[in-house]
Formats: structure tokens, sequence, C-alpha cells
């Protein structure tokens, strides 16, 4: 695990290290899930194509179920997710230059407020 900590172990405390390793699953997900795509977009065959089409999608589960443990339990993720996911507007538009995160919602609907019109 020493790839995991940039610090030493012994100092994190127990939340800090377990935040670490979600983190560090994530990345791997991620990694597995490009792995996966790029290989079932060059494979010649079908089948093998649709297996590996399906370990891809595993890998994206993985990674959205560590997304959702971040979300929970570690500062911040919760804001942040809930500005940009599932929202209308164009990404780089969400958040202000006076970094207010208030951009405007394009579809027009109420909600929970996130890209809403000002």
């Amino acid at each position: 695990m020493s790839d995991v900590y940039t610090e030493p172990y012994n100092d994190i405390g127990t939340d800090a290290q377990d935040i670490a390793r979600a983190l560090k699953s994530l990345r791997e997900e991620l990694e597995a899930t490009d792995y996966y795509h790029q290989r079932a977009q060059t494979v010649k065959n079908p089948e093998l194509k649709k297996i590996l089409e399906h370990n891809r999608d595993e890998e994206k589960e993985h990674a959205v179920m560590l997304l959702e443990w971040l979300r929970r339990n570690m500062d911040g993720w919760n804001k942040e997710l809930k500005e940009y996911i599932f929202t209308a507007a164009p990404i780089t538009e969400i958040e202000n230059a006076d970094g207010s995160g208030k951009g405007s919602d394009t579809s027009g609907k109420e909600g929970l407020g996130i890209g809403k019109p000002q």
C-alpha cells in the first residue's frame, strides 16, 4: 500500500486511509474501463467484443460505486457532484468566473437548483 500514501502511514488517520484506498481503487477502475474500451474497439471477433464491452461496463459500475462512497464520506464531493452531474448546461459554463458555481440550466426545469437560471 506504500504507493497509495504520500505522507507517513502512521500519521494518517483511518478515515484518510480509507479515502486514499477508495481513490486508488477509483483510478484502477477508470484505467480498467479504458483498457477494455480500447480493446473492444479493436478486436475483430464479435463474441470477444461483447465480452470486453460487458467487462468495460462492469468496471464503470465499480467506478460509480466508489464515487458514491466518496460522495458520502469525503467532504466536498457531494457539493461538486450536485453542481456538475446531470445538468443540461455546458460543463464549462456551470461555474461563473467568480467561482460561485451558479451557471444557467438550459432545460428550464425546476429541480435541485443545479444550473438554475439566474
